[in-house]
């Protein structure tokens, strides 16, 4: 069943071209989004996890928002040793 006469002209031409390369073009793409799935490779990235609060404390002291006073204080409760912000 030929209905062009067995000849394929341009349009013939360019068509089966283009149908070709979107073919592939789909079959990449569903390939490439099969493989992120079962490799779990697409998971967004994670925002950084916050340091400890000694860690914390220390960066405070270093850009100068605390001074040495304030800094040893609060390492010590932080450590447990020192005075609680509770009131008995």
């Amino acid at each position: 069943m030929y209905w062009n006469g067995h000849d394929m002209n341009g349009w013939g031409w360019f068509t089966m071209s283009f149908g070709t390369v979107l073919l592939w073009a789909l079959l990449i793409t569903v390939g490439i989004l099969l493989y992120r799935t079962l490799n779990g490779t697409s998971k967004p990235p994670q925002p950084p996890t916050p340091g400890s609060a000694e860690q914390l404390l220390a960066e405070r002291f270093a850009r100068g928002e605390i001074d040495e006073e304030q800094y040893r204080r609060s390492l010590a409760v932080l450590r447990g040793n020192g005075p609680t912000l509770t009131k008995h």
